[in-house]
């Protein structure tokens, strides 16, 4: 296949996606292979929820919704225009991937595909029914990627190169198990906010996607704040209500329950509005239900604070703080090139 032949094949499969895009699905003309593959992927988006309670039709709507974006023509053309894609031998490539968002591994997926190489992938058991049903129908718009997409839920064996995404702890492992393989190993990252104060209501709304959406789980997701001294909470607290009805989900409800009871019982200072915590700690990774917060007093002070936690930092989101900021209610929003860890995937790639 041509690169061209690839970015075709993706761009196909964006077409399909979009019909599963918002909450009604709409089965469109003119799509191939929708005779075989509509009800199919109802079908399994259905037992994407049923397997993971996290994994709920909006956030899964969402999801595919973001791909939907990305995986057009214009998109990958894009993408692809960055790099020298020189029809190198074809590598086995494995992925490990992580089950904490809809869809979390797919990046990695098209990365390896569009680099010409052939992947193997193990999921995770919490994320193992939407991606091994998009690869078939890639398959079918595009033949030549027959043979070239394997899944697997045994041990690993003839891989050139790895793509692992896990813990901090599981990383180790990784670092250890794959030490004689080219690799891109991942660990745990959060992502932050930095606030002056004077943000609008409509600003602080936009940061409550990046800190509700997906329940909290994703490492794009915002799970610190670095607010300045003497900080008004009040407006904050007011843009995140329209988030209140997240308490009627059970599984979030518990996480919530239980956490504040923690809290109580450690007699630790925070401050809730029932169905949100907040918690001064210095900690970057903070559990369901609850986002940790630290005082600041000077901004270049906290820049560098900052650049010195590179490693445990995903996202910074901000508004004229710092280079590579992201703006309120887009961290769950990355273009293709917009890597994790900040780790070029394809250049990667493309250097086997």
């Amino acid at each position: 296949m041509t690169l061209e032949q690839r970015i075709n094949a993706f761009s196909k499969l964006g077409t399909f996606i979009s019909q599963f895009s918002s909450e009604t699905f709409q089965e469109q003309d003119n799509i191939p292979h929708n005779e075989l593959f509509f009800e199919g992927f109802k079908h399994q988006i259905k037992l994407a929820q049923e397997n993971n309670g996290w994994f709920t039709k909006a956030n899964i709507v969402f999801s595919l919704n973001g791909w939907v974006n990305s995986l057009t023509k214009n998109q990958l053309t894009k993408w692809t225009s960055y790099y020298n894609f020189t029809e190198n031998t074809s590598q086995n490539v494995a992925i490990i991937m992580a089950g904490n968002i809809p869809l979390v591994g797919f990046h990695d997926f098209i990365s390896v595909l569009i680099s010409g190489h052939s992947v193997l992938v193990k999921q995770s058991s919490n994320d193992k029914h939407l991606l091994p049903f998009l690869a078939k129908y890639l398959e079918h718009v595009e033949p030549g990627f027959k043979g070239k997409i394997k899944f697997t839920e045994a041990k690993m064996e003839n891989f050139d190169a790895v793509i692992a995404t896990g813990s901090s702890n599981t990383a180790r492992y990784f670092e250890y198990y794959f030490k004689d393989k080219p690799s891109i190993i991942r660990k745990n990252r959060n992502s932050v906010a930095v606030l002056t104060g004077n943000e609008t209501h409509e600003e602080l709304e936009d940061l409550s996607e990046d800190i509700f959406r997906y329940y909290g789980l994703g490492c794009r997701n915002v799970s610190k704040l670095f607010l300045p001294k003497d900080y008004n909470f009040d407006a904050f607290f007011k843009a995140m209500y329209k988030w209140n009805p997240i308490i009627n989900e059970s599984k979030y409800a518990n996480n919530y329950d239980y956490n504040k009871a923690v809290y109580i019982m450690s007699e630790f200072d925070m401050l809730e509005n029932g169905f949100l915590m907040i918690k001064e700690d210095k900690s970057f990774s903070s559990p369901i239900a609850t986002v940790f917060y630290e005082f600041y007093e000077n901004t270049k002070a906290l820049q560098d604070t900052l650049e010195q936690e590179t490693e445990n930092i995903q996202c910074i989101v901000a508004k004229d703080f710092t280079e590579n900021e992201i703006k309120f209610g887009n961290t769950q929003k990355p273009k293709l090139w917009d890597y994790a860890d900040n780790v070029d995937t394809i250049t990667f790639l493309l250097n086997l």
